[in-house]
């Protein structure tokens, strides 16, 4: 099969209209909502929810010494 030089001129251009237009979209785009640090009920809450995770564990793994 021989590959003319139209079809990659033809495909090329295809591809470069596309990443034109996904820029562009880009571009337009609002800008992302940057999230909001937690509050001190929602850190306190993290904070217990690990530490009985670090008390399950080492009550799974008392054996093991």
């Amino acid at each position: 099969m021989k590959i003319r030089q139209k079809q990659v001129a033809a495909a090329l251009a295809a591809v470069d209209l596309y990443l034109r237009q996904e820029e562009a979209e880009a571009l337009e785009a609002p800008a992302p909502r940057v999230a909001a640090e937690p509050d001190a009920w929602a850190l306190a809450g993290r904070l217990d929810a690990m530490g009985l995770r670090r008390l399950m564990q080492m009550r799974a793994f008392a054996h093991t010494r």
